[in-house]
């Protein structure tokens, strides 16, 4: 069900690696195996960018697939203006692993309008093959002080030698 065009054979990747599409994405967007997790990445946003709408729906995993909305993919696809990636870490994902995570940052523009889409993005191998097995959700880290709290009855850190519920503690 894809809708992409061939790309001229000296047309730079749109993934941002540098190298001409023939020698980067296009072989994996014509099926072909991604080597590594950041290479699947790429792919992806250059089937967003060509509309492989195909390959989007071939490089989820079985659980992603079977939450997969073609109409949804199009949409999103087709709304926006596909401006540039940049991969901005990885984690494992290399051709002997089992699975990575791709930080990356994907710029584009919706009715002009800039904006830029910041994913750390699970990579798993099913039948030797890399796909997307979803979005890493950050973990919250507690705050912590940097300086010890101050009590109603300390003197006030502005050095005013009043007690600080005497002076900034009022309120």
């Amino acid at each position: 069900m894809s809708t992409s065009v061939p790309a001229p054979v000296s047309e730079t990747c749109p993934c941002g690696s540098g190298l001409a599409f023939a020698a980067c994405c296009g072989p994996v967007l014509a099926g072909g195996s991604a080597p590594t997790a950041a290479a699947l990445m790429r792919s992806r946003y250059t089937a967003y960018v060509k509309r492989d709408y195909r390959h989007l729906e071939n490089s989820l995993s079985a659980e992603q697939r079977s939450d997969f909305s073609l109409k949804d993919a199009r949409d999103w696809a087709e709304s926006a203006k596909w401006l540039g990636l940049e991969i901005t870490a990885t984690e494992a994902g290399g051709p002997d692993d089992q699975e990575g995570t791709v930080d990356f940052a994907a710029r584009f523009s919706v009715n002009g309008e800039e904006r830029k889409h910041v994913e750390k993005a699970r990579f798993i191998r099913e039948e030797g093959r890399w796909v997307f097995g979803g979005v890493v959700v950050p973990v919250a880290q507690p705050v912590r002080r940097e300086a010890p709290k101050v009590g109603r009855n300390d003197p006030c850190p502005c050095g005013s030698g009043k007690k600080y519920k005497q002076c900034h503690g009022v309120g």
